[in-house]
């Protein structure tokens, strides 16, 4: 009996895959992951320079992909653009859902923030990425299957530790609690509503990845973590790959936690 080619369950060849947010510090990586599997990946994203640059850095090696505009924040335009982008490339086989919109004071305290702050995040961020998986679903309902990834956080589904922030200038927003958590129940409301039309729906949670963060955080953090260290754009871009291949052709509804056992503690 001839053993299986497993290597081959996650190739992305002959595969049409999205990624909003596609310049972002993990949408970059995770371009790049689909890309390098054999996906004709569409980098969605607002900034169009960063876009094209990363084009031409696909193309330069040996991959396919090319920078459309897309602005998760406009709602009312969502279901047109995903139709129109699933008619330009003919198929809708993989959508990222890593655009990670906020306003500039969305991080103040809690007993700082604004109302209208707290508004304009949730819509533009989980209303978002809701509307935007819920078309994207229909799309992929329609044609017969397909893989939607959205990327949470560990808080989505653990509370913050606040003494990781101590002695720094950062902190937790209150809004990203309640937007990552929405994001992983959505996604197994998702998974459960088009299980039966063979579209999956999975939802990837990274703990702290290293962005040149303030020294004593990046230790403090370390410190909690089972891995000592933080963690790095490809270990997410790699999880996200695997679940948009057929090697994750039985997975949906899952909460993959991508953070060196943070919440394992």
């Amino acid at each position: 009996m001839a053993i299986l080619n497993y290597l081959e369950k996650f190739s992305l060849k002959n595969k049409i895959a999205f990624v909003t947010g596609a310049c972002g510090l993990l949408g970059t990586e995770i371009t790049r992951a689909l890309a390098s599997a054999g996906a004709f990946t569409v980098l969605m994203d607002i900034n169009k320079s960063a876009g094209k640059r990363l084009e031409s850095e696909l193309k330069e090696n040996g991959c396919q992909g090319v920078y459309e505009y897309f602005d998760i924040t406009v709602l009312q335009n969502i279901d047109a653009c995903c139709a129109a982008l699933k008619a330009k490339y003919g198929s809708m086989d993989i959508m990222v859902n890593c655009a990670y919109p906020r306003t500039e004071d969305w991080a103040n305290p809690v007993e700082n923030l604004s109302c209208d702050s707290w508004r304009k995040n949730i819509d533009m961020h989980l209303n978002g990425a809701a509307w935007l998986s819920r078309s994207v679903a229909l799309i992929m309902k329609k044609q017969g299957g397909g893989s939607l990834i959205n990327i949470a956080s560990i808080y989505g589904v653990v509370g913050n530790d606040f003494t990781v922030y101590e002695g720094t200038s950062m902190t937790g927003p209150m809004a990203y609690a309640a937007i990552k958590g929405g994001i992983v129940n959505l996604t197994r409301y998702l998974a459960s509503y088009f299980g039966a039309f063979n579209v999956r729906v999975n939802v990837v949670c990274p703990g702290g990845i290293y962005n040149n963060q303030e020294p004593v955080f990046v230790q403090k953090y370390s410190k909690k973590t089972p891995l000592k260290r933080m963690g790095r754009p490809e270990e997410v871009a790699t999880t996200v790959l695997f679940l948009a291949s057929d090697a994750a052709s039985y997975i949906t509804g899952a909460t993959i936690m991508v953070d060196g056992g943070w919440t394992a503690i």
